[in-house]
């Protein structure tokens, strides 16, 4: 089980759409990616190339 980060200001910002959409601090806080091709993912993970 994954331990849950704190959720801080700065860690999402809210789409127009209204979801959640977190940011490369948020990313680099958790500290690995979840292969989910987050918009601002700092590890280079691209979904289309899988």
């Amino acid at each position: 089980m994954k331990k849950r980060i704190p959720i801080e200001k700065g860690d999402y910002y809210l789409t127009p759409e209204g979801y959640k959409c977190f940011t490369q601090q948020y990313h680099l806080k958790r500290g690995y990616c979840c292969k989910s091709g987050c918009r601002h993912c700092p590890y280079g993970y691209n979904k289309k190339q899988e």
